[in-house]
């Protein structure tokens, strides 16, 4: 299975219009791909953000993103103020694990992001 070289999940938006503000002001580059579903991509990575909220869906959504240095994410994301600027959205500050380092965001619809490395 040499061929794999990304994997980008789908995820929904209570608010579209909201979320894609979010997510640009989180870092990530839009490409728009229909009305209702764009390509976000930061680096490397990317996922999909569709216009489509399934409470159920979305409560139960997490992802986990690594990052180089979850210490200076974190940095970055108190600079962002994205818990004043956006409602619902909710930071959560950095917990060391026997594994590794993650702080977690909540997004305008209640996804639940990890950022962390590992040890």
């Amino acid at each position: 299975m040499r061929q794999l070289k990304s994997i980008r999940p789908f995820i929904g938006a209570k608010n579209f219009g909201v979320s894609r503000n979010f997510y640009r002001d989180l870092g990530f580059e839009e490409v728009i791909l229909e009305p209702k579903l764009s390509l976000f991509i930061r680096e490397e990575t990317g996922f999909y953000l569709q216009d489509y909220y399934a409470k159920d869906w979305i409560d139960n959504t997490m992802i986990f993103m690594e990052v180089a240095d979850t210490e200076e994410f974190w940095k970055e994301l108190l600079i962002l103020g994205l818990q004043d600027k956006y409602e619902n959205v909710r930071i959560i500050p950095v917990k060391t694990m026997d594994w590794g380092k993650e702080c977690f965001v909540h997004d305008p619809s209640g996804i639940l992001w990890h950022f962390g490395e590992f040890f």
